[in-house]
């Protein structure tokens, strides 16, 4: 597939922007050709538009009809072969490997979300039938059901782009739930972003549906994407980045006239605590398989550990030791992005500075371009309560252990962190009994909770939460993996007193689609 550098205004490609930018591949720090064309602000009004008016027609297409288009997307993504590995591994550096598994992912993704609209209980109908024979007053027959928001910005990732990109997570769970997406590709693999784009316009057209049901803008400034974020007929945002990228997404949202949800997830250090017990029984095993977390994909995962707790004690010495040498055989490499590589660094340098930090290990350098260097640090619990900043996280293969004096210095510890997106626990059935208490505080600071294994690695599932309290996120209650994700992009809607024959065909009391719905108070599939 040869690149044009344009953007996809709906189905048509568009090119009038006179910045241009090109791709650079991290492991050379060069450019790549050809030069892609920032969207201008009519090109954004005019995609923006175009959604507007698909979604009048989207939003009304049956479960079975959305899920056959998202079956499409998958197998035209499929079809761009190892043409779309190669480009994407020249723009981001990730090992050919590494994307294959991610591609089949993001394809595995859409057919699970396909599999949901078949099936179509995820509308959540629920009937309280009425009664005209109540007294004092009769009792009216209300129904409900969750129906699409309207057209919804995405934003892509730099750290996945196949899985939390162009045909990624958050398009597909607004797709899934009848929203048209308009969407800003990652700067960092424009390249990859178009081939991707250019696979979901196929299944567009070969699905029937709407022009205007996918759009995506190129960009390297915030003008591109803050013009999505405040334009009036965008109903809602998903954003997997940076803190700060996505606090000043989420504040312009609510400070529009109409204010709007962010679904932003902005990072997490991701806490493990390591038990006396387990310490005890296993401290070289899991200082092996921190290692291995933490510098997965050159610590660049959203749930990378960059925090590791644990009491005081010989076996913690032994454990230091082991994770030491671990740490020492670790061989770096290229980091995604220029940007990213020296935020990691400036973070390295800020931790080195701290009076309360010591560095325990470093691992290996190459000598190539933007490479992440792993680091083990290490402080005590009294200097990390009193500087909260130690808790922030550092993108890139690092971890800071902490190691405290008592069980009630990991109360403490744990009673004060911030939101993650998840939490880890290497515990035996003894350490559990004895910390009933910890896990209890750590149940309100993550969305996942992980016992005797690692946070890297997110299953795709209709169960998994990837998300967290603020900051991981702007709304715990929401997960960006997993099936619930259509929730997001979704309203409930109520119809008091309708004609069962204008009812949407989830509501009516024949149940023609043989959906679970909630009768009465009952959970059943069964007619009215």
């Amino acid at each position: 597939m040869k690149l044009s550098g344009n953007n996809f205004i709906g189905n048509e490609l568009s090119g009038e922007g006179k910045e241009v930018f090109k791709a650079v591949d991290p492991s050379m720090n060069e450019s790549i050709s050809p030069e892609f064309h920032e969207a201008t602000g009519a090109e954004i009004e005019l995609a923006i538009k175009k959604a507007d008016s698909a979604f009048g027609v989207y939003g009304k297409k049956a479960g079975r009809e959305k899920a056959f288009f998202l079956e499409a997307i998958s197998e035209e993504i499929v079809s761009l072969g190892d043409q779309l590995i190669k480009r994407c591994s020249m723009e981001t550096g990730l090992p050919e490997g590494r994307l294959v598994g991610e591609r089949g992912r993001t394809v595995g993704q859409l057919k699970l979300f396909a599999d949901l609209l078949r099936e179509g209980s995820w509308v959540d109908a629920r009937i309280d039938a009425g009664d005209p024979s109540r007294k004092p007053g009769p009792k009216p027959d209300i129904r409900s059901m969750l129906k699409p928001l309207g057209p919804v910005g995405v934003f892509g990732a730099s750290n996945f782009p196949f899985a939390f990109s162009v045909a990624g997570g958050d398009t597909a769970s607004a797709l899934a739930a009848g929203c048209p997406v308009v969407f800003k590709a990652h700067p960092a693999h424009p390249g990859t972003c178009e081939m991707v784009g250019a696979a979901i316009v196929k299944a567009v057209q070969k699905s029937g549906m709407p022009d205007g049901t996918f759009s995506m803008l190129h960009g390297r400034s915030a003008r591109v994407g803050m013009g999505i974020v405040v334009h009036p007929l965008i109903k809602a945002i998903g954003f997997t980045g940076s803190f700060r990228g996505g606090k000043a997404i989420y504040d312009a949202a609510v400070r529009r006239p109409e204010p709007i949800p962010v679904y932003a997830e902005m990072g997490s250090s991701n806490p493990v605590f390591v038990l006396p017990h387990a310490l005890q029984e296993r401290g070289r095993e899991i200082a092996k398989g921190l290692t291995a977390s933490v510098t997965l994909g050159i610590g660049q995962f959203c749930t990378n550990p960059g925090l590791v707790f644990y009491r005081s004690s010989d076996e913690a010495k032994t454990f230091q030791e082991a994770a030491a040498a671990e740490f020492g055989r670790v061989t770096a490499g290229p980091m995604l992005t220029e940007s990213i590589n020296a935020a990691y660094k400036r973070g390295i340098e800020s931790l080195a500075r701290h009076n309360g930090v010591r560095l325990l290990a470093k691992g290996k350098p190459e000598g190539t371009a933007l490479e992440g260097v792993a680091y083990l640090l290490n402080t005590n619990a009294r200097d990390f309560m009193n500087d909260r900043h130690l808790e922030d996280e550092n993108f890139g293969p690092s971890t800071l252990t902490v190691a405290a004096d008592s069980e009630s210095d990991l109360l403490e510890i744990a009673e004060g962190l911030s939101g993650h997106l998840t939490v880890t626990l290497h515990a035996t059935g003894e350490d559990l009994k004895e910390h009933a208490g910890l896990i209890s505080i750590l149940e309100r600071k993550a969305g996942r909770l992980i016992i005797n294994g690692f946070p890297t690695g997110v299953e795709v599932c209709h169960s998994m939460v990837h998300g967290g309290p603020f900051p991981a996120t702007t709304d715990s209650r929401t997960t960006s993996v997993g099936t619930r994700a259509i929730e997001r992009f979704s309203r409930p809607v109520c119809y008091q007193d309708f004609p069962d024959e204008i009812l949407p065909d989830e509501l009516k009391n024949a149940n023609p689609l043989g959906i679970m719905r909630l009768v009465n108070g009952e959970r059943t599939a069964s007619l009215l």
